[in-house]
């Protein structure tokens, strides 16, 4: 029998939903596969559809079939971690429901060993929140008795500064802080987690990291789908929320935080808070300096005829909600200074592409004669999603007897190197979660600093709805772009 601290029950809330039948029972699946995930386990679905255990093993089957990056190689062996999977019914607004779950919990965990280790998992609409946290605080669920308590809440983390602070104060009068696990599934990506092996691993590269040396640096999330039938959802978001105010800004954390004193949970993101408290506030009265919005029209994607965001279905017809945004940020420390920070991200752009873009300073002076410039600035590269990696892009001697530069890429390939897709980011980010580490999630006043910082914008947008800036789909975004970076001397790189 394994030791106590390795027997655990995770219990997911929403597991009739889309996210545990994509992503989380595939990952869990790949974890155990690969021989990673602690055992013994209980992995208990709850939802308000009724199932039985045999039928909701059937149904994460079939998600595990189609999602997982690790594939089912016999039923036999499905078998042996379906035997884990169990599933509750019940309103989870409803003290009846946690009643029964205690009751299920004591049942397995009599099997395991009564090692008492619970991890909640809510995957639900952020309107059930504060009910499930407050009925497991009634129920006695959230307390830390035999083992350890913790609850992992996926985005978003509320709607504005507001709304994140009451659900944090509701929050934390159940659980304490280190109990609570802010889910961002973009800093359990390989190559995002990258960004502090290649800078604090490596002595070439933190040298030059600063103000001296660097004269910009871009993050850039482009999607070629749509909204994808999520226009509902949607309209109540935009490109700002869903995408810069949690993702990008954690990126932009991680690119521009001082070295941890180590590399555990409370050094990295006391760094990161120091990071969010030096980006300059949003003069609200300067916001369109500062900030850029625009919407998609119809278009081509991949050579086929798309429609526009107002005529994608939930979307109304005079909607003004962004499918782009970007925003120019400064960070007043004495790293930074004087370095612009853009960030861009859209729907259906030209491609799918999700990079950091360092550009460093030119030479101070050119050498050679005229006819060999306009010599481009080196770039340093690290692509998140797809073909994750990393390109350092310098000046070469083209051949022959004149003297002609032209850009050359040193390539990092992820697959090439290593032989292997790296994994989801849910597995890594679940079995932190597991293990107790929360290095990768954020903390509370993490995301009160990031709602306190784009909410004059969001504040602003609300107050003139437009007309947006169209793009047509299938291009880079709007014409506005290029002149939105071009003032700091520096444009948008096309991947």
């Amino acid at each position: 029998m394994p030791s106590g601290d390795e027997v655990f029950s995770l219990v997911i809330f929403g597991a009739s939903g889309d996210l545990t039948n994509r992503k989380l029972l595939p990952a869990l699946w790949s974890l155990y596969s690969a021989r990673t995930l602690p055992e013994p386990f209980a992995i208990i679905g709850t939802a308000r559809s009724e199932m039985t255990d045999e039928a909701f093993r059937a149904k994460m089957k079939d998600g595990v079939k189609q999602f997982a990056r690790l594939k089912v190689p016999s039923d036999n062996v499905w078998d042996r971690f379906a035997a884990s999977l169990y599933y509750v019914a019940g309103d989870p607004s409803s003290p009846d429901l946690y009643a029964k779950l205690r009751q299920r919990l004591e049942s397995i965990e009599s099997k395991h060993g009564d090692a008492g280790n619970r991890l909640y998992y809510l995957s639900t609409p952020p309107s059930l929140y504060a009910p499930i946290t407050t009925q497991l605080g009634k129920a006695g669920l959230a307390e830390e008795q035999r083992g350890w308590t913790r609850i992992i809440i996926e985005k978003p983390f509320g709607h504005d500064l507001a709304s994140a602070q009451e659900l944090n104060e509701l929050v934390t009068q159940v659980f304490h802080e280190e109990q609570v696990y802010r889910i961002d599934h973009y800093l359990g990506k390989e190559t995002v987690q990258n960004v502090m092996a290649l800078r604090f691993a490596n002595g070439i590269f933190e040298p030059l990291w600063n103000r001296n040396h660097v004269a910009e640096v871009q993050l850039t999330v482009a999607e070629a789908v749509g909204v994808e039938g999520r226009g509902g959802y949607y309209e109540e978001s935009g490109a700002l929320r869903d995408m810069i105010q949690n993702h990008l800004l954690q990126v932009v954390c991680l690119v521009a935080m001082e070295p941890p004193v180590t590399f555990d949970a409370r050094a990295v993101r006391d760094e990161k808070s120091k990071v969010m408290q030096a980006i300059r506030p949003f003069d609200p009265a300067k916001v369109d300096e500062v900030a850029l919005r625009a919407q998609y029209g119809p278009g081509f994607v991949n050579g086929r005829q798309v429609p526009g965001y107002t005529q994608e279905k939930g979307v109304k017809p005079q909607s003004t909600t962004e499918t782009y945004a970007a925003l120019r940020m400064e960070i007043d420390n004495w790293r930074w200074a004087g370095v612009p920070f853009y960030v861009q991200t859209g729907k259906r752009l030209a491609k799918r592409v999700s990079e950091i873009v360092i550009r460093f300073r030119r030479t101070p002076h050119m050498i050679f004669r005229r006819g060999t410039v306009p010599v481009n600035p080196n770039l340093l590269v690290i692509r998140i999603q797809p073909d994750e990696g990393i390109s350092l892009i310098v000046e070469a001697k083209e051949p022959g007897p004149e003297l002609k530069l032209s850009p050359v890429t040193l390539d990092f390939k992820y697959h090439e190197v290593f032989g292997s897709e790296p994994p989801e980011a849910y597995e890594r980010l679940l079995l932190d979660a597991i293990n107790g580490d929360a290095t990768l999630y954020s903390r509370g006043d993490w995301i009160e600093q990031a709602w306190r910082l784009t909410e004059p914008v969001l504040n602003h947008w609300a107050r003139t709805p437009g007309p947006l800036p169209q793009y047509d789909a299938g291009s880079w975004g709007p014409a506005e772009a290029d002149a939105f970076i071009a003032r700091d001397g520096g444009k948008w790189r096309r991947p």
